[in-house]
C-alpha cells in the first residue's frame, strides 16, 4: 500500500473520530431534529459544498453530458461499476449473504472477459442482478447504528458510521491501485463527473421542487441508506432488536410525510454517498438514470 493511500486513509479516520466526538458533545444539546444535532454545522457545509457542485462541478458535468455520445457515458458508468461489483462481492460475503455475493463474483468475470473489461454490461443482459454494498453498510447489517447525520467537506452527505467505514472503502477499491498514477487521476475524475452528470435530471428536479433542499437532501438520504443497510426489508431491523430489549433502539429513519409538491422523494437520494464518490461504486438511481444502450 503507498504512503499516500496510508495518509489518506489516516486522515478519514481522524475526520471520523473528530465528527463522532464532536457529535456526541452536541447530542446533550436541544436540536430539531435528532438525527441531526449538527446542523448548524452541516448546513454550512451543505452551502459550500452547493456552491462548489454549482460554480465547478455542475457545469463540467453538463458539458460533458452534451458533448459525450451516450454510448459512450453508459461504457465509462459500466466499466466503474464492474470494479464496484468486486467490492460489493467482498461485502455481501461478509454479510454472509453468499448468494449475493456469488452473483457479484460472476457478474466480474463475464462482464471483465465477454465484456470488454466491463465496458458492456454482459451480466445484466443475462439477468444477474446488480448489488451496491459497502462498509458502511456491513456496519449496518451487524446492528451498528449509524449515529448522527453528517455533511463531509465535498463528498456530501454521510453518517457517523459511515464515514468511520470510509477509509476501508477506499481500501477496497480496485482503481485506487491503478498505475500509473496519472492514468489513475485521470480516470478518478471521469467517474466524479461521469455519476454527476448521470444524476443533472434528478437534482435539477430536486433544485425546482424542494422547499428547503438541505432537509429534502438529508431525510431522503438517510431513509435511502436504511433501505440499502436492510435490503428494502425494514422488518429485518425489528428483527434483529431482541424482544426483551426494544426500549432503547432507535430506527435509522423514522418515515414521514412528504412535502406536497411532485418531485419523489427518491429524488433526494439521488445525491451520491461519500463512499460512491471516492470508489468505483455506482449509486443506483445514476445507474438508474443513465442512458442505456
Amino acid at each position: 500500500m503507498s504512503e499516500s493511500t496510508k495518509q489518506s486513509q489516516g486522515s478519514l479516520a481522524r475526520i471520523g473520530l473528530a465528527l463522532a466526538i464532536a457529535a456526541s458533545v452536541s447530542a446533550c444539546a436541544t436540536g430539531t431534529n435528532p438525527r441531526d444535532p449538527l446542523e448548524g454545522y452541516n448546513r454550512a457545509m451543505f452551502k459550500f459544498n452547493d456552491t462548489v457542485d454549482q460554480v465547478a462541478l455542475k457545469p463540467v458535468a453538463t458539458a460533458y453530458k452534451t458533448v459525450t455520445p451516450s454510448f459512450v457515458q453508459t461504457g465509462v458508468g459500466n466499466f466503474f461499476g464492474n470494479l464496484a461489483d468486486v467490492w460489493s462481492a467482498v461485502n455481501n460475503l461478509l454479510q454472509g449473504k453468499g448468494e449475493a455475493g456469488l452473483q457479484d463474483v460472476v457478474r466480474v468475470s463475464m462482464n471483465s472477459t465477454f465484456g470488454l473489461l466491463g465496458l458492456i454490461d454482459i451480466a445484466s443482459q443475462a439477468g444477474i442482478p446488480k448489488h451496491n454494498e459497502d462498509f458502511g453498510q456491513t456496519l449496518g447489517w451487524y446492528g451498528v447504528q449509524p449515529g448522527p447525520y453528517v455533511m463531509l467537506p465535498l463528498l456530501g452527505p454521510s453518517t457517523v458510521r459511515d464515514t468511520v467505514a470510509l477509509p476501508l472503502d477506499i481500501t477496497g477499491d480496485p482503481w485506487r491501485y491503478k498505475d500509473p498514477v496519472n492514468v489513475r487521476n485521470i480516470g478518478t475524475v471521469t467517474r466524479v463527473v461521469d455519476k454527476r452528470a448521470a444524476l443533472l435530471d434528478a437534482t435539477n428536479l430536486m433544485e425546482a421542487a424542494a422547499l428547503d433542499r438541505y432537509e429534502f437532501i438529508r431525510d431522503g438520504f438517510l431513509q435511502a441508506r436504511e433501505s440499502k443497510v436492510f435490503d428494502g426489508d425494514t422488518d429485518r431491523r425489528d428483527r434483529k432488536v431482541p424482544k426483551n430489549d426494544t426500549s432503547d433502539y432507535e430506527p435509522e429513519y423514522e418515515a414521514k410525510p412528504q412535502p406536497a409538491n411532485d418531485a419523489p422523494a427518491a429524488t433526494a437520494a439521488a445525491v451520491v454517498a461519500p463512499a460512491d464518490l471516492v470508489t468505483s461504486g455506482s449509486n443506483t438511481v445514476a445507474s438508474e438514470a443513465r442512458p442505456q444502450e
